[in-house]
């Protein structure tokens, strides 16, 4: 069984017939009303409103501004705390406790005694430094004396000395004048005195023994043999009398000798002298040596003194700021090292507010901007004033700081530590103490 295919159709073929089945096309619709805008219709209704309410509607939206103003113009955070610069007292020196005026929790003003420790041992201490200072005050004293003392001693001695070793020079010169005098002129004269005087008794006696015989025989007469015997005689007393000259002369010279041999003697002993004096003004620059090593033993021991008497003030532990006792570890007759703490002051009257901002918050907090500090423990505000804003955020300084170069950082909101100045108000039943929580707000306009 065979069909014949229906030829194709074409879409401009069908048209015709598909727009003729389509419904007719609807009437076009009136022109709409235009609808009223939304401001319009609460303007026309305020503008309805009675007079009152217009009022009360214009108060609330200056009041809605103001308060808008005022949260937008500020910075909260209840991240803070009453804080102080609590002062730690310690022993300086080491000792037993004899008296112990304090007691916890008790309030002191500047310079009150806290602790006394036993001081008769650094007593004896500034007893026995303020002897030893004397002691070296005179002994540069003396020491200064003595530079005086030995350069007057020594220039006088070195003058005397070079006086008398002149003069003994002179001494000597004129002793070997006096020997060589002596010795050439009187010596060769007395000499030839006694050679003239041996030839003339000689020849005296010679002419006395050739009238001895002619005497006997009478050639000669009696008066003639007279005259050559005294000539004899007086020849022979003068010779005698000669050498007697000749051996003064000689003894003459050997005292000259003599005489120079000590005049030699004492030139020696005087120019040793001079040099012994010489060499002893040498001295002179070792006692200003000698005085200055003095000099500083004195300052050597006022330092010493000086110790020994902060150490006998350090005996008495005073209070360095007025405030209140805490952590008291100290006892009566107890024996106290340097370094042991002893209690803790808290100065109460000085206190201050430590708030840890957001970093967020910080863009428009300035320092004089007033503060408000709401009390947890009383459950009141009180003034404050931005002091200082720290100059790190509280992470980087902590013992141990985040190191965001590691490569795990997540970002985290970093906090700045404000100081704020409280003001107190005097009331001694609301007191603030280091540690209180509380919540601070810094106007910023």
């Amino acid at each position: 069984m065979s069909s014949n295919p229906t030829p194709p159709t074409s879409a401009t073929d069908t048209w015709p017939a598909a727009a003729a089945s389509l419904p007719a096309a609807p009437p076009p619709l009136p022109p709409a009303e235009p609808v009223p805008s939304f401001l319009a219709t609460g303007g026309k209704a305020i503008r309805e409103l009675p007079r009152l309410a217009k009022a009360a509607i214009l108060v609330f939206l200056l009041l809605v501004s103001v308060v808008s103003y005022v949260w937008a113009g500020r910075v909260s955070t209840d991240d803070a705390q009453v804080d102080a610069h609590i002062t730690a007292v310690a022993s300086q020196v080491s000792g037993y406790v004899v008296v112990l005026p304090i007691d916890d929790n008790m309030n002191v003003k500047e310079g009150d005694v806290l602790v006394q420790i036993d001081r008769r041992e650094y007593q004896a201490e500034v007893d026995q430094a303020k002897a030893t200072l004397q002691l070296a005050e005179a002994e540069a004293k003396s020491a200064e004396l003595q530079i005086g003392l030995t350069r007057a001693t020594t220039t006088h001695s070195t003058g005397g000395a070079a006086a008398q070793s002149e003069s003994d020079a002179a001494d000597y010169t004129m002793s070997e004048a006096q020997l060589e005098r002596t010795a050439t002129a009187n010596l060769l004269q007395a000499q030839a005195e006694v050679a003239a005087k041996r030839a003339t008794n000689e020849r005296a006696q010679a002419d006395l023994a050739r009238y001895k015989p002619l005497l006997q025989t009478g050639d000669v007469s009696k008066f003639q043999f007279d005259a050559v015997d005294a000539a004899a005689r007086v020849a022979q007393n003068e010779l005698a009398a000669a050498e007697q000259q000749l051996a003064a002369a000689q003894q003459n010279v050997e005292i000259a000798r003599a005489t120079v041999n000590s005049s030699k003697a004492r030139l020696a002993r005087s120019q040793s002298l001079f040099q012994e004096t010489k060499a002893r003004e040498q001295q002179v620059p070792i006692t200003a040596a000698t005085y200055k090593s003095a000099l500083a033993s004195v300052e050597h021991a006022k330092a010493v003194l000086e110790q020994a008497e902060l150490n006998l003030g350090y005996t008495t532990i005073k209070a360095p700021i007025a405030g209140q006792v805490t952590q008291k570890t100290v006892n009566l007759g107890q024996y106290v090292l340097p370094g042991n703490l002893l209690c803790t002051l808290v100065p109460l009257e000085q206190v201050y507010i430590t708030a840890n901002f957001k970093e967020t918050q910080m863009a428009h907090v300035r320092v004089g901007q007033h503060a408000k500090i709401h009390v947890d423990t009383y459950d009141r505000d009180v003034d404050g004033t931005v002091e200082s804003i720290a100059g790190a955020a509280g992470s980087r300084q902590a013992l141990l700081p985040p190191q965001n170069a590691t490569g795990n950082f997540i970002k985290v909101v970093q906090r700045i530590p404000v100081k704020i100045l409280v003001q107190h108000s005097g009331d001694p039943h609301q007191v603030l103490r280091p540690g209180m929580n509380v919540e601070a707000t810094i106007y910023t306009r």
